[in-house]
């Protein structure tokens, strides 16, 4: 029958799609993406580097403004990355961390000590107990990975020249009868290794 509408076809998401819901749902101030449970509309040909590189179809998203706005509607269930609007929740893939800390600031020092981070998209984090440090290491290479929570489940790869400056505020500190060398920030200890393991 002509003009009728086939309920198998579904329009696929675009990256442009999402954007402009995007824009809309942010001239409210931050997008309640926590609130939002629209459909799962498919995977979106969106990936994001270990080094904060944004990419869509392959190619690497070179406007800073739409990286920011994609940013600010992701949202991580389980162990799954999504954009998400009041309408769709498109799935992208992320390499590492959604985003990478590049800077901090230092307040203080000591216990006192209160440190700042700044991400590639512009988002800021006070680290303490509502954005802990933490790091891992590759089991293989003993290669550390320093992450600083950013927003719920959201966490920034904390970059390699960031990370030696964190390691010079460096102090040890007895955890559970354990001695760990990490840093103080709004009054909470994150450890970061064994000192036993330093020396």
């Amino acid at each position: 029958m002509a003009n009728s509408i086939d309920p198998q076809k579904t329009v696929k998401p675009s990256a442009d799609g999402i954007a402009a819901a995007a824009r809309k749902a942010a001239k409210k101030g931050p997008p309640p993406v926590h609130l939002w449970n629209p459909p799962f509309c498919g995977d979106l040909d969106m990936r994001i580097a270990r080094d904060g590189t944004w990419f869509y179809l392959g190619t690497p998203i070179g406007r800073k403004p739409l990286v920011k706005l994609f940013s600010s509607i992701i949202r991580r269930d389980g162990d799954d990355y999504f954009l998400v609007t009041p309408v769709e929740k498109v799935g992208i893939t992320v390499d590492d961390a959604p985003f990478v800390a590049v800077d901090f600031d230092t307040d203080n020092c000591g216990r006192d000590q209160v440190l700042t981070f700044t991400t590639n998209v512009d988002d800021t984090a006070v680290a303490g107990p509502e954005h802990p440090i933490r790091v891992t290491q590759n089991p293989e290479t003993g290669e550390p990975s320093p992450y600083v929570l950013i927003r719920a489940n959201l966490e920034a790869l904390i970059d390699r020249k960031s990370f030696y400056r964190l390691v010079e505020k460096g102090v040890h500190h007895a955890v559970d009868g354990e001695n760990w060398f990490g840093v103080w920030s709004s009054g909470q200890f994150f450890p970061m290794i064994r000192s036993e393991e330093l020396e």
